[in-house]
């Protein structure tokens, strides 16, 4: 199974094994925000604290990203993923046992980000990436739909194991399936490394001998050095962007349910909208990585994609009724859902796909940071003011200028990888 003489080429069972492990990795993370207000109120714990939690997550995250992103371009991913996975279920199953910050920081903080790192969207699209160059907008879009669903199906569930039998087996629940899933699937899908190594070409073209030069699919085996990378604006551009628009991501990620609570709406109900963000980044992943094959510059989708978020903060600013929220939801997860594709499409139409792993794990660490920011800073704001007000102008005022940045990204196709 699995090469062109079974009929279906090998790249889309990377993109299956990527929609699941991104599902999973993604859902425990996104599933969050239902453990915030039961942890608060047991130890008393302000929000600003327990959502720091989340951003040394993030920010362990984006370290991670640095070295798997590296190790990607040279292993196969699914010892990456494996090992990820075995992390982060570690995390989640002492998390219920901890009695302090400190605690709860390196349990779900360090332990949570560092696995997450292994088997997250850098690992997997990246995989996904090196497989496809003509369909590569759509192999990564229907990869990442996989958060969107896990998000749509985990929350939701989380919400109700939370509420029924206690925050501790909510946690205890997600390291059972991140421990079974993630390790299954990685040994099975993504033992391969990218199609030049076992004989064939991106996109399921013709074979080729094995060991063949990467030049017959139009471009160079090797990309620009990663030195070169950070000294090209295009890159910074992407950074700056994308930072922004994760550090909004994961303040309304980890603070709407508790948001939505304090406006009385239902806990199932506000669990739901992290679901509904899930359902409607389903199709927005797949419809900007759709978008992004057929127009002349993929940034104009990028520019689509964080306009929707910002419209959805709009509606976030005026929700406290179950409509309102839910409107939300589903314009801020549309758009929401163009960054998974969005993000390594920029990267390997402007660098080149062989270094695909490196430049993404790089530029992850510094929206990282960005998205480590997020959480922290809105529950600080709702500790000083009350209110998430403040904190919501803010996510909508820097997502309506970064949708006009990232036109300034200037075009480049890497030699003739077209």
């Amino acid at each position: 199974m699995g090469d062109n003489r079974s009929g279906i080429y090998w790249g889309w069972y990377v993109v299956l094994g990527a929609f699941l492990i991104l599902g999973i990795n993604y859902g425990a993370r996104y599933s969050f925000g239902v453990f915030v207000k039961p942890m608060a109120l047991e130890y008393q714990w302000s929000r600003s604290v327990i959502s720091a939690g989340m951003s040394i997550l993030v920010l362990a995250y984006g370290i991670g990203g640095i070295f798997s992103g590296r190790l990607v371009d040279r292993i196969a991913p699914r010892w990456l993923i494996t090992a990820g996975s075995a992390l982060v279920a570690i995390g989640l199953f002492l998390t219920p046992f901890v009695h302090e910050p400190w605690q709860f920081y390196i349990t779900y903080g360090l332990f949570g980000g560092f696995g997450s790192a292994c088997f997250g969207a850098v690992v997997c699209n990246s995989s996904v990436g090196k497989w496809f160059i003509r369909k590569r907008g759509v192999a990564i879009g229907a990869a990442s739909i996989g958060i969107g669903v896990a998000t749509m199906v985990l929350a939701p569930l989380a919400g109700w194991v939370v509420k029924v039998y206690g925050w501790r087996v909510g946690f205890l629940g997600l390291g059972g399936i991140v421990l079974a899933i993630g390790v299954i699937l990685s040994q099975w899908f993504m033992g391969k490394t990218r199609p030049e190594d076992y004989g064939l070409l991106p996109d399921g073209g013709g074979g080729m001998d094995r060991g063949g030069d990467a030049a017959s699919d139009g471009g160079p085996r090797l990309g620009p050095s990663l030195g070169k990378i950070l000294r090209d604006s295009r890159f910074w551009i992407l950074v700056v962007c994308y930072s922004i628009a994760f550090m909004a991501e994961m303040s309304a990620m980890v603070h709407q349910v508790p948001h939505a609570l304090d406006r009385y709406i239902d806990r199932i109900a506000a669990a739901s909208s992290l679901g509904m963000i899930g359902l409607a980044s389903v199709l927005g992943r797949f419809f900007f990585g759709w978008l992004s094959d057929r127009i002349r510059d993929a940034k104009y989708a990028a520019a689509i994609g964080l306009f929707f978020m910002a419209t959805g903060m709009m509606f976030l600013l005026m929700a406290d009724t179950v409509t309102l929220l839910f409107c939300f939801a589903l314009l801020f997860g549309f758009g929401y859902g163009s960054m998974a594709p969005m993000i390594p499409y920029l990267l390997a139409d402007r660098f080149g796909r062989q270094i695909l792993g490196t430049a993404y794990g790089m530029l992850t660490f510094f929206i990282a940071v960005g998205g480590s920011l997020g959480p922290i800073i809105t529950g600080y704001v709702y500790d000083l003011s009350g209110t998430y007000t403040f904190a919501w102008l803010l996510n909508l005022t820097v997502l309506l200028i970064v949708t006009f940045l990232i036109l300034a990204l200037k075009p480049h196709k890497p030699d003739a990888e077209v």
